[in-house]
């Protein structure tokens, strides 16, 4: 096999999933990944497109979903074969920590003079934490682009400089730790690219296509990603992401912005590629109103056929909308209130009426927005068991208005976020912290269920509350929805078996002190006509515990295997 300078290693939340027996529950219900998030981070994709540029030999491996995907993949054996003189594995979620520092010391006993890097908010986080204590992470990249600090401690490691002249470095000298000054934070990112076609010539080069998979179920239902900036300037309150966090221990005190035409670019590529719809990641309208026009003049003036998922973080004027809808003729939209109650909402940084929201979706709606998503959340700070019954009452209220809008709900699992303004100030806000330290975090991932991993409880909720409240909420939704037709009846069953056993399942670990035996758990799935579960293991690629994963499918025709795909190789030969 070619030698690889740099692998990019993605790990699943929890290393040994397929031996570890623990209840994943519904934390993933709402996003494309399954319980043990295998869905890599977007920085994976600019960061091999800038090192690629720069003439390094990137591979991508998800070893999450090759590990999902066949119970014989063997992790040691791939990593040997592969033989790469730098592994750099995301820790960008929390929910990595279990995972990522596992697969880190594997890499290391099969490739010992491989150097292993560490990146992502939580690695900027607890980078000194991570570098006293594991010896298996050689360096931490602190900071939202580590596109030239990797490249610069490439450099370094091939003799053309010192380490400690590599920006955001965190090392190892020899057993003092060195924290290199936090100077890279770029104001711009005309440096990077989100070019799917270099995608594309990694999987021809490599032979590895399950290895370069998004997540787990990406050939049913693909989606592509198009990058506007990084940075926020929102404060949300248990959000990693928020400006509070990216100005405290990140050094952005702004948005770094791409170029909008660079943008529309991307879009357009993409959808070349791939049938599936183009996520636009934030609301463009966070860098201001010139930037999202400019935006959409760019993406109308290459008329491309492209179905384009849209954020609002805020309710935007009537103005943006008919904006949005003359340039992207098949555009939809998603959106996340976090709750009915409007003091809630405001705890939590979203700062508007339900007057407002719900004049926006009408706009949205009215403009012609294809599909319109609306996120609740559970687990926030005011919010108690009543006021999650009465978000699930204005969830059906909102789909019986619109028939183009569907309702989520979900619980804030399994952590907030480090950073945050809930972690940081817990007493302040009416949270309970319940884990601190980096290694508290990663014990908390193998607990035997969800609901013990929790890092927080509210002074309105407990981690029973929340959990139950999660179960209750779910079904609730899951009702409305049959009621309302926007879910078949044998959908809306398989839902509330899935949600009854999960619910069960925990039940009897909290009276037994561990998880009942695959036995009494096919026992439970038969009466329960869930015939197919077959164990506990098989929960965490479940269709869904709080809603059908049919729901959050886009029309898809799946990847396209023409001219672009066949240019690019082109290119690559």
């Amino acid at each position: 096999m070619a030698r690889t300078d740099v692998l990019l290693l993605h790990a699943p939340a929890v290393y040994d999933f397929r031996l570890r027996r623990s209840l994943g529950g519904p934390v993933s219900d709402l996003v494309p990944s399954t319980p043990i998030f295998e869905m890599y981070p977007i920085g994976f994709l600019t960061l091999a497109d800038f090192l690629e540029g720069n003439g390094y030999r990137v591979r991508i491996l998800n070893a999450a979903v090759r590990m999902l995907r066949s119970q014989k993949f063997d992790v040691a054996r791939t990593l040997r074969d592969i033989e790469a003189d730098v592994i750099g594995i995301d820790l960008h979620w929390l929910v990595h920590a279990h995972g990522a520092l596992e697969l880190a010391s594997i890499a290391k006993s099969v490739n010992p003079r491989a150097h292993v890097v560490l990146g992502g908010l939580s690695t900027s986080y607890f980078h000194e934490d991570i570098i006293r204590n594991f010896n298996q992470v050689d360096f931490c990249l602190r900071g939202d682009s580590t596109e030239v600090p990797f490249l610069q401690l490439l450099g370094s490691l091939e003799g053309k400089r010192e380490l400690g002249d590599v920006e955001n470095l965190t090392w190892r000298d020899g057993r003092r730790i060195r924290v290199n000054r936090l100077t890279h934070v770029p104001e711009t990112l005309d440096h990077i690219r989100l070019d799917y076609r270099r995608m594309v010539k990694m999987v021809f080069g490599s032979r590895d296509l399950a290895g370069h998979l998004p997540y787990l179920r990406w050939p049913d239902s693909p989606m592509t990603m198009a990058l506007p900036f990084r940075g926020c300037v929102h404060n949300c309150l248990a959000c990693g992401g928020s400006r509070r966090s990216f100005s405290s221990f990140l050094g952005r005190k702004g948005l770094a912005l791409r170029r909008p035409s660079d943008i529309a670019e991307e879009i357009s590529i993409a959808a070349e590629l791939v049938s599936g719809p183009v996520f636009l990641v934030h609301d463009p309208r966070m860098a201001g109103n010139r930037f999202a026009d400019e935006l959409l003049s760019e993406i109308k003036a290459r008329a491309t056929d492209a179905r384009i998922i849209f954020e609002y973080f805020s309710p935007p004027p009537v103005q943006y909308i008919r904006r949005l809808a003359k340039a992207v003729p098949r555009f939809d939209v998603q959106m996340s209130p976090e709750s009915h109650d409007e003091s809630v909402r405001r705890a939590q940084g979203r700062i508007y009426s339900n007057t407002v929201l719900e004049k926006t979706l009408k706009r949205t709606v009215d403009a012609g927005c294809g599909r319109l998503d609306v996120f609740f959340m559970l687990g926030l700070s005011g919010q108690d068991r009543a006021s999650v019954r009465e978000t699930v009452r204005y969830c059906g209220k909102l789909m019986a208005r619109h028939p183009k809008l569907s309702a989520f709900i979900s619980p804030l699992a399994p952590f907030i976020d480090p950073g945050s303004a809930a972690f940081e100030e817990p007493d302040k806000h009416g949270y309970k912290k319940l884990l601190n330290t980096f290694e508290e975090h990663r014990t908390a991932l193998l607990a035997p269920t969800w609901k013990l991993a929790l890092n927080y409880e509210t002074v309105w909720m407990s981690r029973d509350d929340i959990a139950a409240a999660s179960y209750d909420a779910g079904l609730g939704l899951n009702r409305l929805k049959l009621e309302l037709g926007r879910i078949s009846k044998d959908e809306a069953a398989a839902v509330e078996r899935r949600n009854r056993l999960s619910r069960a399942i925990m039940e009897h670990a909290d009276r037994a002190g561990a998880l009942p035996d695959d036995r009494w758990i096919e026992a439970m799935s038969k009466r329960e006509g869930l015939p197919d579960v077959g164990g506990i293991a098989s929960l965490l690629v479940s269709e869904g515990e709080l809603c059908s994963r049919s729901e959050l499918k886009w029309p898809s025709k799946g990847i396209r295997v023409g001219l672009a795909a066949v240019r690019a190789l082109l290119g690559k030969l």
